[in-house]
């Protein structure tokens, strides 16, 4: 990152920690803060791969190269403004005053006016981040949300210099919504890559397991590693939680027990054309697998992508486990319900 940025501090597990890594990432809010955009950029990856901490850290970023900026996050119920535009500030306070579900849909909506608004106010260069908005308002309405935001790029209500609009996602379904059309830019991010995810897991207090462990069980994921870190590393307690969390259920590993027992060893078997899609939308849409991974190494990835493939995390050339821990709680339920 740029010398001039500041590092924001998050919290993971409840400590206080330093943003670390995603360089190429911010590398490409740089760029968009640059050249502007023609589509919305909509971001996904597997659930808490560090979405959210890489569009908080953008705000600071975009701050610091003279946007105003309004950043949103009904799902952690964070929001940040940053504008001289008095008006823009005080209608999404108002909206938020009573931090209830329904005022933070409302917000997420508001969201694309306010950011005509701030174009009607003649502000040069804005950005819209919405993070994990399409929770809030529902997967049915995703779509026509990025085409609200689109309308901020191509029919504003005013003159500006460059326009941001992104909006990230961990629902794996609303990628396919959104792909019916031509609105968006879809772009995956990844889990963290080893050395950065090394610093993050340094900055965690007290004993922990040997950090190889912990990278076998997470591949990079920084909400894995929370959760391991608040159950004192009970990698157990963490996949019996991730079985209630997604509802493996006994007639769901029952029904496709054929399918997973294969796709746990190798998950690009998920790739085959007799797969059924039944099987493949439920891993979906359960947020166990991301399926139909972008060619590595090219600009459909924001920052790094996955090695091509990577069994021991997980990882085919086309189908990957959001993490390690994924695969292995469909490891322990067909065990479980055998």
């Amino acid at each position: 990152m740029g010398e001039v940025m500041e590092r924001i501090r998050l919290k993971l597990a409840n400590i206080n920690v330093e943003f670390v890594d995603r360089e190429q990432a911010l590398e490409r809010v740089r760029e968009w803060a640059k050249r502007g955009m023609v589509n919305v950029q909509v971001i996904y990856g597997p659930e808490g791969c560090g979405k959210t901490a890489w569009l908080r850290q953008s705000v600071e970023l975009l701050k610091e190269l003279g946007f105003d900026v309004i950043y949103l996050n009904p799902v952690e119920r964070e929001f940040a403004i940053e504008t001289e535009i008095k008006d823009v500030k005080e209608r999404l306070l108002e909206i938020l005053r009573e931090m209830t579900d329904e005022s933070w849909a409302r917000a997420v909506w508001a969201l694309i006016d306010l950011g005509q608004e701030l174009i009607r106010a003649r502000r040069r260069k804005i950005a819209i981040l919405a993070d994990d908005v399409f929770q809030a308002i529902g997967l049915d309405r995703a779509a026509i949300y990025v085409k609200g935001l689109l309308g901020i790029l191509e029919y504003p209500p005013g003159d500006y210099d460059v326009a941001i609009t992104i909006a990230a996602t961990s629902e794996g379904l609303s990628r396919y919504e959104i792909g019916r059309h031509r609105w968006a830019d879809l772009l995956a991010m990844w889990n963290m890559m080893r050395e950065g995810f090394e610093q993050l897991y340094e900055q965690l207090p007290g004993n922990k397991p040997e950090f190889d462990e912990i990278w076998r069980l997470t591949g990079g994921n920084p909400k894995m590693l929370a959760e391991l870190y608040q159950s004192d590393w009970r990698a157990d307690e963490v996949i019996r939680s991730v079985i209630s969390e997604k509802m493996i259920t006994k007639s769901f590993i029952t029904k496709w027990r054929k399918w997973l027992e294969k796709a746990v060893e190798d998950p690009d078997i998920l790739w085959e054309p007799d797969t059924p899609e039944e099987l493949i939308n439920e891993l979906t849409e359960k947020n166990l697998i991301i399926y139909f991974l972008p060619d590595r190494g090219t600009r459909l990835w924001v920052g790094e992508s996955p090695p091509e493939r990577d069994l021991e995390l997980g990882i085919g050339k086309y189908v990957a486990w959001q993490t390690p821990i994924h695969r292995e709680t469909i490891k322990y339920a067909l065990k479980e319900y055998g």
